[in-house]
């Protein structure tokens, strides 16, 4: 299989001690959906940022789409990686200011170059897929946090990623908002996207998961099926978080 991520012996540290990453390696193959789960504080969150720069590690190396990163940040390589990487994150961080169309426009306009014909274009059929095409004028504000969540997978989406990243999408939305984003990425899964998401979700985790990484304390404690996972964890520590979430 063409593996799109492949970290080694990932570590990142804080000024206290306390290791946000200890020792990670791990892969992700092309149109595999990685499933990252753990505690709160286990590493997640730091380990899916540092694939796009947005996190610097101490030691260890990543490879992602074909380019190095090491612990000496290269701003061209990791500029060049976020042109091909899309990342979703907790919370919308679209611009209040701007309609969802704009949103959505915005960056292929101004990192890529499109016409603003072609932009709208692109980021009506986004739209459309995500099942908020009539929301197109509005903004912000106006939209359920659902809503607003897909938008900020079409704005992901419109500059048209080899990979996919989401970081707890659905952690900040009321709980029957949660599925309308679940659906979303359920989709794009179908369609054969790369994508890694750090979530809680079991069952979405169970559906559409290829592998599930448990993490814990810096850690990966377990690689395996979902199937295997969730009827028949390895470790200890495993069985008592999904004894917790599953309650």
């Amino acid at each position: 299989m063409t593996s799109i991520i492949s970290t080694k012996n990932i570590v990142k540290s804080y000024s206290n001690g306390i290791r946000a990453l200890d020792n990670v390696s791990m892969k992700v193959n092309k149109k595999e959906v990685l499933v990252i789960m753990g505690p709160s504080g286990s590493g997640k969150s730091t380990l899916i940022r540092t694939f796009n720069g947005l996190e610097t590690f101490d030691s260890g190396q990543i490879d992602i789409l074909g380019v190095r990163l090491d612990s000496q940040p290269d701003e061209r390589k990791v500029r060049a990686i976020r042109k091909r990487v899309g990342m979703v994150f907790q919370q919308f961080n679209l611009f209040p200011h701007l309609s969802i169309l704009d949103n959505i426009t915005l960056a292929p306009i101004k990192v890529q170059n499109t016409s603003r014909v072609e932009a709208e274009e692109h980021a009506l059929d986004l739209l459309s897929q995500m099942g908020i095409i009539k929301q197109a004028k509005k903004y912000p504000s106006q939209l359920s946090g659902g809503e607003q969540q897909r938008v900020a997978i079409a704005r992901a989406l419109a500059l048209n990623p080899e990979l996919m990243l989401f970081d707890e999408p659905t952690s900040a939305l009321d709980p029957e908002r949660v599925n309308e984003v679940l659906d979303a990425i359920r989709s794009l899964a179908q369609k054969g996207m790369t994508m890694v998401v750090v979530t809680h979700e079991v069952s979405f985790a169970k559906e559409v998961g290829d592998r599930v990484i448990f993490m814990d304390s810096g850690k990966v404690v377990e690689t395996s099926t979902p199937d295997v996972f969730f009827t028949n964890a390895q470790h200890q520590r495993s069985r008592k978080f999904l004894n917790q979430i599953e309650k």
